[in-house]
């Protein structure tokens, strides 16, 4: 039994009759009455162990969109059920609002709906449903937590893609629909025109040099159906926090629009989220088809706190492509974590494949080296800038591998990895 508000409202209405008849016995009598109505008012109360709730979610949700909760509340008992129900879910679902005040008739059933604003990636249960039944009088209530299992899935926000339109005009100008045609090694081959100075001599046919006369060269166009594999790196550098959210959702949101970017473009698009095992992949998908299974791979991801094994990402790429293909990691460029792991791979990626490794900065080292205001900000400074020529460096070693270093703000990471992958694309180098 659950004593209300009108419960001690009620109990402190029996000062009148204390005051008109000051004696122990009023007291105690008038106590007595309270809780006997408090009784015979619970006794009276729809049981809240026999009320159904069924749950309902959408089965999945963008991050920071709005969506909703909806309960069904079945009164299969005899008697009319007056209730609070409480829709729980976790602090990251952003259940707002999540109390109902309900009257279900006998036999019926209601339905109660919870806004929710999801704060927080990946899958989301839900909680007990808690009812409370109220007798007629409502002076006492009974109380009972439901099962109701129910999972929102909140998906990446993919805030990227408003860098999506001006990608694919560039795309649409490299493709030949608008402008210029492109030379390079490894693209298909266009038509001939006379040599220039500045070409690339390596860029003559000289078959054709010999019937006409003068010095001619082939021109290209940017291939199509190539392949592009995406490694996520989930190991403990991706727990960082880079201002607001971990550095693994700057990663993600790289993925997803390189990922729509390529298939754009024609290419086939595979991802692998590793750390010291395989944990999420997706392969074989084309299209729209490709977004989704890519959102629904990385949203339940989250960082491990263990150590990347280079070793197995090798593995993966060499069972994955067949072919020369584009490998982006999307990691850490930490130096200690580079030098012992990362370089000592890396000429045998950049043997078979062009290799890119996309990092996310953390902004606040950026601020760091910025300031200059006090003492104890001089020497924040120095440290900070010490370990930008750490990272300076090990992106050089990496550079004299082959391997392309891209490393920008979170914010900026996604549209600096697209950038360079429009850049090998029109070089040639895919």
């Amino acid at each position: 039994m659950i004593p209300t508000t009108r419960a001690a409202l009620l109990t402190a209405a029996g000062v009148v009759p204390v005051l008109l008849w000051p004696r122990p016995l009023t007291l105690w009598l008038w106590v007595a009455l309270v809780v006997l109505a408090c009784v015979v008012d619970t006794v009276l109360a729809a049981s809240p162990k026999r009320v159904e709730v069924v749950r309902s979610v959408p089965a999945s949700v963008r991050l920071g969109e709005p969506t909703a909760s909806t309960l069904t509340v079945t009164n299969p008992g005899p008697r009319t059920l007056r209730a609070l129900v409480r829709d729980a879910w976790p602090p990251s679902a952003g259940a707002a609002r999540n109390r109902h005040r309900v009257t279900v008739p006998a036999g019926e059933r209601r339905r109660v709906r919870t806004a929710l604003v999801p704060s927080r990636r990946g899958d989301r249960p839900a909680d007990l449903v808690t009812v409370r039944s109220f007798g007629p009088l409502g002076l006492a209530a009974r109380q009972a937590s439901l099962a109701a299992p129910a999972a929102l899935r909140v998906l990446p926000a993919f805030s990227s893609r408003r860098h999506l339109p001006s990608r694919l005009a560039r795309l649409r100008e490299m493709d030949g629909r608008t402008a210029v045609l492109v030379r390079g090694q490894g693209t298909e081959f266009d038509s001939l025109r006379e040599y220039v100075i500045g070409d690339d001599v390596r860029a003559i046919d000289w078959r054709a040099t010999a019937r006409r006369g003068d010095v001619v060269v082939r021109t290209w166009r940017p291939e199509r159906d190539r392949r592009v594999l995406i490694v996520l790196d989930t190991a403990r550098l991706s727990a960082s926090r880079l201002g607001d959210a971990p550095r693994l959702d700057a990663q993600i949101e790289a993925a997803l629009l390189l990922a729509a970017l390529a298939s754009r473009a024609g290419d086939r698009v595979d991802l692998v989220a590793v750390d010291n095992q395989v944990r999420a992949r997706v392969a074989g998908e084309q299209g729209a088809r490709l977004m989704s299974a890519m959102a629904q791979a990385m949203a339940p991801l989250e960082p491990s706190l263990v150590e990347i094994s280079w070793t197995t990402v090798t593995q993966v790429v060499r069972d994955t492509l067949s072919q020369r293909a584009l490998v982006v990691l999307l990691s850490a460029l930490e130096p200690s974590a580079v030098t012992s792991g990362l370089l000592p791979v890396a000429q045998a990626l950049t043997a078979d494949h062009t290799v890119v490794l996309a990092s996310a900065s953390d902004p606040e080292v950026a601020a760091l080296r910025a300031d200059r205001s006090t003492s104890d900000a001089i020497f924040d400074a120095a440290a900070a800038e010490r370990g930008e020529l750490e990272r300076d460096a090990v992106a050089l070693r990496l550079r004299r591998r082959g391997v392309e270093v891209v490393e920008a703000a979170p914010d900026d990471l996604a549209p600096a990895l697209a950038d360079t992958y429009l850049a090998l694309k029109a070089a040639g180098r895919l």
